[in-house]
Parts: structure tokens; sequence; C-alpha cells
């Protein structure tokens, strides 16, 4: 019984616990409005709120900090591109998506062009870049409950997945949006109690800064570290180095790319904007969003260089170094809260960190369960289908995506979450960035040009990432934005042009999307 007393136990289960009384107040979802967008009821602060949970995920609360922790200055320059991608989303897409009014992703598509095909080809790539994020999510879970627990990491990924077809199966977007709420608060408390336990430790930036150029060991590439302690067991070759990951300017851009307009094409948060209650509150969402997420992203890389001084100075408790060395840059988050803050900062880190992966999957999870239920399931199976079973189909969908999840999860066992994500974030850019972008703002797009835009974003950026090695060697980018984004937009606009059969009401549209009375219910 003493060991649930244990702070990371203690405070992971009252998480746990929270989770399961918001989504029993939650489970009436009479109707598919409901089900997927929360019956348009939330507003700015808790949409805000929930938009800044789905986004910060484990990639943000582990990988943005783990990526500084490993990189330095390199691994911080992820904060600033997807700071840039919040940004563009709240000016270009917010208001417009909100006021266009549906209840996935692919609903634009399909009503933008009146076409089936064009919704096909959206709920693949919806699959494609849900599963892409889902997948590094599901990896830091596992990692921690390996790393604190003492579990296995297919248990890990068992038992996120089994959470997770409860907590969106159950609550649907009512009860993911309040939960979304309440988790992202949980992180940004522990990053503020850690920050403020590092300054307080003396951990001032002109001070790390100086540990980090005169540290006790070495560290040579993948070689290994070596440092004064004695009392310190490691396996050398877990440690990645600390080598440049944009070795050129080529490459920079090429990320900045990537994951600055890969916000605008991430169906999980597109799908939030719809559950506000009118295009000014989307809005403020947006803006809600933006100014969390600069907070937030801040003290990740604060924390980074916190983490990096620890590990080199060699300073911490024999435990500490042990699991930064075995965990890598995922677990730096949680191995320098225990060195600042003992086992109670420690626990609410993991919660936090728990808290992270669950907002994020369950955003990925109703994205997903819409694009199998409501826009495969009820579009070409059951056209006739009612607001009870869409619902049905909705949770019925939920428990495919744990499995599918699942497997992808035992797949990337040994993959860094934030360079899992920086490629969702490239398969998102390539594909939906140019359909809203475009769409949104270009009468002139086609469903031919739409479709070819999906298609060959999609497959251009994963080739890419998968096959890169048989590119040449200019053309091998860690995160190939400069190439398959341009390929993206070139598709719809080249396609389009050639095409030329504009939908006949897409005046009616456009008034929809940007006159200011225009509100979807």
């Amino acid at each position: 019984m003493s060991t649930f007393m244990e702070p990371k136990f203690l405070l992971t289960l009252i998480l746990m616990g929270t989770i399961v009384y918001i989504t029993y107040l939650t489970k009436r979802n009479a109707t598919a409005s409901d089900y997927f967008v929360g019956g348009r009821s939330f507003g700015w602060f808790t949409n805000g709120s929930a938009i800044g949970g789905d986004y910060l995920s484990a990639a943000t609360f582990l990988g943005i900090a783990g990526l500084t922790y490993q990189l330095g200055y390199d691994g911080a320059y992820y904060a600033f591109c997807f700071s840039i991608g919040l940004t563009l989303l709240a000016i270009f897409v917010a208001g417009p998506l909100r006021k266009f009014g549906a209840y996935t992703v692919a609903d634009f598509l399909a009503y933008r062009f009146h076409s089936r095909r064009a919704r096909l080809a959206a709920v693949a790539v919806v699959l494609a870049i849900s599963g892409f994020y889902a997948a590094p999510q599901l990896l830091g879970a596992a990692q921690i409950l390996s790393m604190f627990f003492g579990t296995s990491y297919e248990f890990g990924i068992i038992f996120t997945c089994s959470v997770m077809i409860f907590y969106v199966g159950i609550g649907g977007m009512k009860g993911t949006t309040l939960n979304q709420a309440l988790e992202l608060w949980i992180r940004l408390g522990a990053f503020l109690l850690m920050v403020g336990a590092a300054i307080w430790g003396g951990l001032h930036y002109q001070d790390i800064l100086a540990s980090i150029n005169e540290f006790k060991g070495t560290i040579t590439g993948t070689a290994g570290f070596t440092t004064d302690r004695k009392d310190i067991p490691f396996d050398g070759s877990v440690w990645t180095g600390t080598g440049n990951y944009f070795p050129s300017f080529w490459q920079t851009m090429s990320m900045t790319i990537g994951l600055s307009l890969g916000t605008i094409g991430l169906p999980h948060i597109l799908l939030r904007f719809y559950t506000n209650p009118s295009a000014k509150a989307a809005r403020r969402s947006a803006l809600m969003a933006i100014g969390i997420a600069s907070a937030f992203f801040l003290f990740a890389v604060y924390l980074g260089v916190v983490g990096r001084s620890i590990f080199l100075t060699g300073e911490a408790d024999p435990a500490v170094m042990k699991d930064l060395i075995a965990g890598g840059n995922n677990m730096v988050v949680p191995s320098t809260a225990q060195a600042l803050g003992g086992e109670w900062l420690l626990g609410l880190v993991i919660a936090g960190a728990f808290a992270a992966v669950f907002s994020n999957l369950s955003g990925l999870f109703i994205a997903s369960s819409g694009a199998l239920a409501h826009d495969l399931y009820a579009t070409f199976f059951r056209k006739n289908i009612t607001e009870k079973e869409r619902v049905i189909a909705g949770k019925a969908s939920i428990i495919v995506l744990g499995v599918l999840y699942g497997i992808l999860g035992l797949m990337v066992k040994e993959a860094s979450i934030g360079h899992l994500v920086a490629l969702a974030f490239t398969v998102a850019a390539s594909t939906f960035t140019p359909i809203f972008i475009l769409g949104i703002w270009w009468r002139g797009m086609t469903e031919k040009g739409a479709i070819a835009g999906l298609v060959l974003g999609l497959v251009s950026s994963m080739y890419m990432i998968f096959f890169k090695t048989t590119l040449p060697e200019f053309l091998q980018f860690n995160v190939p934005g400069i190439i398959t984004v341009p390929i993206g937009f070139l598709s719809v606009y080249i396609v389009s042009k050639l095409d030329r059969r504009v939908p006949a009401d897409v005046n009616e549209f456009m008034k929809q999307v940007h006159s200011k009375e225009s509100e979807a219910a």
C-alpha cells in the first residue's frame, strides 16, 4: 500500500481519477454534433485551453526540452517554428473555418467541391497524419511507465490505448475538451514549478551557460560519455551526441517551412475550431492558445538547457544521471524535475507527461473517429444513418483506432519523440495546409486540384521521409518541407488552372466563410 502513496503513483492516480470523473459527467452524447464537436458549446477560454492542451503534446512537454538538451540551440529552434504555426492558423484559418461549420476536416473538401472522391482522399490523409502523430505520444507514455513504474514498453502501449478507448469512446468531444483544458493547466503548473525550482537553486541562465562551457566530463558523439563521478553506472552508447542537426541554411529553412505550416494542416487542431459557438470565439481561442504555447515553449527551452547543464556537470544524484543517460532526450524533463525538486516534483511532472499524452491522443482519436465513422462509414456504407447510429459508429471506430495506433506505437520504440512529430508536421504542411489556405482564400481551386494536392503532397512527403537515402545527397532533408510543401501548393494551383471546373456555388461559399454575418450552426 505504501508504494501507491509515493508521489508518482499518487498524483498519477489522482489524474486518472479526474479523467474518469469528467468522462462520466459527459457520457451523454445524443447527437453527432454532441459527440464529434461537443455541441459547438465551448467558449473561447475553455476551447483555447483545449487547443493548447491538444497542441502542446508529449512533443512539447518532453520533446522540445529534450531536443534542446541534446542539440542545444538547434533543438530550441523547434519551439520558434511551432509558435509561427499557431499564429498563421489564427490569422488565416480559425475564423473562416468556424463560419463554415461541419463535423470533420474532410467535410470541408466534400462540401467545398460537392465531391465524395475529395472526401475519401481527405480521410486517407487524416489517418496518415494522425498515425504519424499518435505513435510518438504512445512512445512517450510507454517510456514514462517503463522508466518510473517498472512496466514493459509493450504494457505501456496497451495501457495508454485502453485509456484512450475509454476516455474518448465514452466522453466524446465534450469529455475530450474538458479533460484537455484541465490537462493543459496541470502541465503548465508543472513547468512553472520546475522553472521556479531551477532559479531558486541558482541555475540562472548565465550560470548555466558557464557550466556548459566548463563541465566535468567529455562528450564524444555516439562514442560515449565520461565523467569524474565514479558511482554512476551507464552505457555511453545510448547517448546520441550533440552533433549539428541542421548543418546548412537549407536544412534550417526546410524545417522552418515544414513545422510552421504544418500546424495549419493538423486535423485534430482544425477540428477544435468547429466546437466554438462563433467565429469570434474561434479567433479568441486561437489567440489564447498562442499566448499559452509561447510561454510553454519558453519554459521548455529553458528547462532543456537546465537538464543539459545537469548532465554535463555530472553533479546530480546517481539515479538521476542514470535516467538522463538511459532515457536520452525523451526523458530529460522527468529526470530534471527529480534533480530539482525530488520525488514530489517528479510525481507532478510524470502526471503532467501523462496529461500531455492523453490530451493530444484524445484529439487524434476524436479526429480519426470522425474520419472513419462520419466521413467513411456514414457516407459510403450507411447513407440513411440515424444520429444514434452515427454516434455508435464513432465509438466503435475508437476501438479500431486503439488497435491500429497501438501497433504503430510498438513499431517506434527507439525513435525520438520530437523528430517523429516533426515528420507528422511535414505531412500536414504538404497536404491539408495548401487545401485550407487556397480553399478558403482562392476562388479558383477545383476538385481535381484539391485531390492532386492531397495525393502528391502525401506521396512526396512520405517518400522523402522513409526513402530519403535513395535521393541525391542535396535532397536528403531531416524535415523535407522545403521540397514537399511547394509540391502540395503547386499541385493544387496547376491542376486547378488546367481543370478550370470551379464549383458553381463558389461565391456563396466565399460569402459564408468571410462575411461578418455568417455563423454556421
